[in-house]
């Protein structure tokens, strides 16, 4: 399965180059788009479905904070390191960003439009998955993790909620707020509950091995029946 989905990832990143879609630009503002509806909202702001006014792409989600609320709940430091390593990453099971841009109420992160929904959603629809099925999922995970920490990056944050499912039906991961590029160790205190690793909340260190703790968890939930 691990060998099926490498094969997968590098075709699909030449398929990526051959395909249209929007490239990272350095200069975006408001007015080069159109707003058409809210696919979700969170603690600090909302994602929009929004098309390019101008120019002939497939439509992006915009994901929208609201400045006085991220300042105020302290988390301007995640907001700018979500977009950093957005940046930096690519690989064909991670969201893309396109650019960023901000106005004197709100700072946007212009990301791919991840047409097949939450993974969330997929999940309680169907409660359980198939060992099989279980199996392709985490496959692709592992994919993810291996190539985050080839860069040094951990995750810190998998759960359901934040993979989205693309037109075949393979994992799109997103919201980077809580990936950090860790050398050794990291003593910050964050996580979803039920995923957090051990070491996170004894304080005592983390690192790479964080993300793997958080699959075992994950792997347990698709599997499970209620």
């Amino acid at each position: 399965m691990i060998q099926f989905l490498k094969n997968l990832q590098l075709h699909k990143k030449k398929d990526s180059g051959s395909t249209k879609e929007p490239k990272r630009k350095n200069k975006m503002k408001y007015e080069d788009f159109n707003f058409i509806r809210t696919l979700g909202t969170g603690s600090f702001g909302r994602v929009i479905l929004a098309t390019y006014k101008n120019e002939d792409f497939p439509p992006v989600a915009i994901k929208r904070f609201e400045k006085s609320k991220i300042i105020k709940q302290k988390q301007v430091d995640h907001v700018f390191s979500e977009r950093k390593i957005l940046n930096y990453i690519n690989h064909p099971f991670c969201v893309n960003l396109y650019g960023s841009f901000k106005d004197e109420s709100y700072l946007y992160l212009v990301l791919e439009f991840v047409i097949g929904g939450e993974f969330f959603t997929f999940l309680r629809r169907n409660k359980r998955f198939p060992n099989d099925v279980g199996c392709f999922y985490a496959a692709q995970i592992v994919l993810i993790f291996e190539y985050l920490q080839s860069l040094n990056i951990v995750y810190r944050d998998l759960k359901p909620e934040n993979l989205l499912l693309d037109k075949d039906g393979f994992i799109k991961m997103t919201d980077f707020g809580f990936a950090k590029v860790v050398d050794t160790r990291t003593y910050t205190l964050c996580g979803t509950p039920e995923y957090i690793a051990p070491e996170i909340l004894l304080n005592i260190g983390h690192g790479k091995a964080a993300d793997w703790w958080t699959l075992g968890i994950f792997i347990y939930e698709i599997l499970r029946s209620d």
